[in-house]
């Protein structure tokens, strides 16, 4: 009696061993809706249109502005999902999910520290005696500030009432401003021309060359690209934009 037990028992706790290795090992792949929504991880409020790539048929989709998006998968495939200004994460379904329910995700923000920089220097005293001050230097505009890109305040007229006329009443002095703003934003043109170009608009939005040069105007006025942009950031620029323009019925 006491062997039958004895075997009883052992039998019954090798089902349970192989049982539980299937469970944690091996999962059937099964085709699913998957709903789910992202979120930001530091606050846990929506973040609008992230992108959702599926690496095994290397397809994805965009979240809405609260972060919702379905996908057809399969419930063993890894996703990776990607953002501006967050870095990218790969999740996987859970082996329990239910297609009535909706499934969080959540991405990470990017942040950037700087170490600190102390800065120390020795210089002798000049004496400036016999020095002639208070002259105006007629600068070339490529040598001046982004400050003079702009018209000086009401304030001035009060401070420095000189500066103040001069901008309004020379139409020289407002001439080499402009000039020094659009010297600015054609350098800033200039460095993004090595990721943002037509060729790539066309590539990720599938518009002929006269719609891609629509949508590029309209790509423009929303001037979310500097000179900081990587190409990361700039193709995903263009595929969020372009979703928001034809959502607006272009």
């Amino acid at each position: 009696m006491k062997n039958r037990k004895l075997v009883l028992l052992l039998v019954l706790f090798i089902g349970a061993l192989q049982l539980f290795g299937q469970e944690a090992d091996e999962i059937d792949p099964m085709p699913i809706k998957l709903k789910g929504q992202v979120l930001n991880l530091d606050d846990e409020t929506p973040l609008p249109f992230a992108f959702v790539l599926n690496y095994r048929t290397h397809t994805g989709v965009t979240a809405n502005n609260q972060g919702f998006f379905t996908m057809d998968m399969l419930n063993i495939d890894s996703l990776e999902i990607s953002s501006l200004g967050f870095s990218k994460t790969v999740v996987h379904v859970p082996a329990n999910y239910n297609e009535m329910n909706v499934q969080l995700f959540y991405a990470k923000p990017i942040r950037y520290t700087l170490p600190q920089v102390n800065i120390k220097g020795t210089s002798e005293k000049v004496n400036m005696d016999g020095v002639q001050v208070g002259k105006s230097l007629n600068l070339d505009p490529e040598l001046r500030g982004d400050a003079y890109n702009k018209k000086p305040p009401v304030l001035a007229a009060l401070v420095n009432p000189a500066s103040f006329i001069q901008y309004y009443a020379s139409k020289r002095e407002r001439e080499k401003r402009e000039t020094r703003k659009a010297i600015v934003t054609e350098k800033k043109w200039e460095f993004l021309s090595k990721y943002y170009n037509k060729k790539l608009v066309m590539e990720l939005t599938g518009l002929n060359e006269l719609q891609a040069d629509t949508f590029m105007l309209y790509f423009n006025s929303k001037d979310i690209l500097n000179e900081l942009s990587t190409e990361y950031e700039v193709r995903d620029a263009i595929k969020v934009v372009y979703k928001l323009y034809k959502e607006e019925g272009h």
